[in-house]
C-alpha cells in the first residue's frame, strides 16, 4: 500500500474505510497512511459477503424494468433500483465512485451496495446491505453502529461532489439470520427489514481538511481514548 509524502505531486487515494480510521483514531490512521504500520487485518466476513452478492444479484434483476423488487412495495418506498451505466464500477473494488478533492489533492472513494431512485422526485437514494443473525429485531441504536451511518453518509458525499442529486433519507436492507429452526438442512433462512436512516454529511468537507492537515504532520496524533488496538498495545507494553 502506498505511504502519503506531501512532497508528492501525486493525489493520495483514500477510501471510505480509511475515513472512518480516522475518524475512529488518528493515531492509528496516522500510523497507517504515512508509516505503512497497519492495524491486524480481521477475518473477512465470508457469509455477510454472500448475502451481498445475492443480494445485488436480485436487486439486479428489477433494475431498468417495469416491475419492482417486492420488498420496496412491502415498505412502500417510492422508488426503485437505479439504472446507470457506471452502476458495476461503483460497486467494485479498486473502482467505486470517486472524488478528488483539488484543495488537499487527496482522492476520496468507496464502493456502494446499492442505489435506489426515487419515483417522486428523481434523487438518488443510497442504500446499503447489512446482515447479521441476533435474537429480536435489528436496528442502528448501537453506539457501534455510529460507523454504518457515517458509511452512507460518505456514500451521499461521493455522490453528490459527483453531481448526482441525492436524498437525505438512505435505507439499509438488514437481512438478520434466524437460528429458532429446528433444522438446518443446508438452509440459512434470513428475516430482511428495511431500516431508513436521515444522513448528514456536513461533517465531511471539515475532516477531509482535518485528515490534510493530519498527513502533513511530522507529529504522530494522540490515541483515541476509546481505540482497542491502543488500549492493547498500551497494557501489552510490559
Amino acid at each position: 500500500m502506498p505511504i502519503y509524502s506531501s512532497e508528492s505531486s501525486e493525489s493520495y487515494k483514500l477510501s471510505r474505510s480509511r475515513i472512518e480510521n480516522f475518524c475512529k483514531c488518528k493515531k492509528c490512521f496516522y500510523l497507517e497512511e504515512k508509516m505503512g504500520i497497519s492495524r491486524p487485518a480481521q477475518f473477512p466476513f465470508n457469509l455477510n459477503n454472500a448475502v451481498d452478492e445475492l443480494l445485488k444479484n436480485e436487486f439486479d434483476t428489477y433494475r431498468g424494468t417495469e416491475q419492482n423488487h417486492p420488498i420496496i412495495l412491502e415498505y412502500g418506498i417510492d422508488a426503485k433500483p437505479f439504472k446507470h451505466p457506471d452502476i458495476e464500477d461503483w460497486r467494485t473494488r479498486n473502482k467505486g465512485i470517486g472524488f478528488l478533492d483539488n484543495d488537499t489533492n487527496l482522492y476520496f472513494y468507496g464502493l456502494v451496495d446499492d442505489v435506489w431512485i426515487s419515483t417522486i422526485n428523481e434523487k438518488l437514494i443510497i442504500v446499503d446491505y447489512k446482515a447479521t443473525s441476533k435474537k429480536g429485531e435489528v436496528s442502528l441504536n448501537a453506539p457501534w453502529q455510529i460507523s454504518y451511518k457515517r458509511q452512507v453518509e460518505i456514500y451521499q458525499w461521493l455522490f453528490r461532489k459527483n453531481g448526482f442529486d441525492v436524498e437525505d433519507i438512505a435505507y439499509f436492507v438488514y437481512c438478520n439470520g434466524r437460528s429458532d429452526k429446528d433444522e438446518f438442512n443446508n438452509i440459512l433462512e434470513f428475516k430482511t427489514k428495511i431500516i431508513s436512516y436521515k444522513g448528514d454529511s456536513d461533517w465531511i468537507d471539515p475532516i477531509t481538511r482535518e485528515i490534510k492537515k493530519t498527513l502533513d504532520s511530522d507529529n504522530i496524533p494522540l490515541s483515541d481514548p476509546n481505540c482497542e488496538y491502543c488500549r492493547y498495545i498500551t497494557k501489552a507494553n510490559l
